[in-house]
């Protein structure tokens, strides 16, 4: 039964990645052939170069020939919806082509190799915010949930509404100006120092360098993680077979622990996933504050350059890693409570 479950929900996300690949595809056929033309017009030129000693029609008749070669190959010579066609299949394919000036670390053009360098410090640095955030917000929301109506839990509701209305990017620039030129304890952004040490003490400098983004990420959103955890386990320890376990004479600790996290186990795993596959895309502004170079960097940079295929390839991979991720939650639904297959089959 949850084997079929299990097919169903990854068949499903590959028809939706299909579609929403189709849809991208069609909403920027005309910016990606205007892209692609002028990248076919540029490799022209040092192919005519080299014919020093051609006569003009020659060299004409060479480059009218070359170009439809091209446009041929990029499809660009067939009807619009299979144009689209092709390129969805290349975005399915993660064939993303070159890209128009942003280039990697290494001096390549490669839309794949580009975003490749870019996830993985947009992963480490939220990846790391978000986990410290939940393992907090769940630790004090279970505590508050423990002792609702008293100090702790109308203390901790009190700063949640303050902190967690305020936004990310304000209270980063206040720490920078706190942290990094008022009390200088941190550097107010960068991956690295430059020049960047090597060993040991390259991996001391990238965590000093992340230890601002990730208290201000922690700080600011862990109290809204708090508040719905304890809401959750507060809801549940009002139920009748909670009472009936205290009846039995149940330490507090097997209630908690033993009954109501595990019926709280599924919302509590949502929050945590779902918060783990926002760290995917990271934040434009918040990346930007700190200059630090990940996914939300380059989605300005390659907005902000008109580069159309970075673009393109940083949606395709962040709704892929999405779609993956929401389906992943949908499997250990199915693990944490049986009538979720259940209902699915029925």
């Amino acid at each position: 039964m949850y084997l079929r479950f299990a097919v169903r929900r990854i068949l499903n996300a590959l028809a939706i990645f299909c579609i929403e690949m189709l849809i991208f595809s069609v909403l920027f056929t005309a910016t990606a052939e205007r892209t692609l033309r002028a990248q076919i017009e540029e490799s022209l030129h040092p192919e005519v170069a080299r014919l020093r000693n051609a006569t003009a029609e020659q060299v004409e008749k060479f480059t009218a020939e070359r170009r439809a070669y091209l446009y041929h190959v990029s499809h660009l010579d067939q009807p619009v919806l299979t144009r689209v066609l092709w390129r969805t299949l290349d975005t399915l394919t993660f064939q993303f082509g070159n890209s128009l000036t942003i280039k990697s670390s290494r001096g390549e053009r490669s839309v794949w190799k580009i975003i490749a360098e870019t996830v993985p410090r947009t992963v480490m640095l939220f990846t790391t915010a978000i986990v410290l955030q939940v393992l907090l917000g769940i630790w004090l929301g279970i505590r508050q949930a423990q002792r609702a109506g008293r100090a702790l839990d109308r203390s901790a509701s009190v700063i949640t509404m303050i902190v967690y209305g305020l936004p990310p990017w304000w209270v980063a620039m206040m720490l920078i100006m706190l942290l990094a030129y008022g009390i200088p304890m941190f550097p107010s952004g960068g991956m690295h120092a430059l020049p960047p040490p090597a060993g040991v003490a390259s991996i001391i400098d990238l965590v000093w360098h992340m230890a601002l983004p990730v208290i201000t990420l922690v700080l600011v959103s862990f109290w809204g993680v708090a508040l719905l955890a304890r809401n959750i386990v507060l809801s549940i320890l009002q139920e009748d077979y909670i009472s009936a376990a205290r009846a039995r004479g149940l330490a507090e600790r097997s209630v908690l622990y033993g009954h109501a996290l595990r019926t709280a186990a599924p919302p509590l795993t949502t929050i945590a996933l779902l918060s783990l596959l926002s760290s995917v895309f990271g934040n434009i502004i918040f990346e930007g504050i700190f200059s630090w170079p990940g996914m939300g960097n380059l989605y300005w940079i390659s907005i902000e350059q008109g580069d159309t295929p970075v673009t393109l390839g940083l949606l395709a991979v962040t709704t892929g890693l999405y779609i993956a991720g929401l389906a992943f939650l949908d499997l250990v639904y199915g693990l944490l409570d049986p009538r979720i297959k259940t209902g699915a089959s029925a």
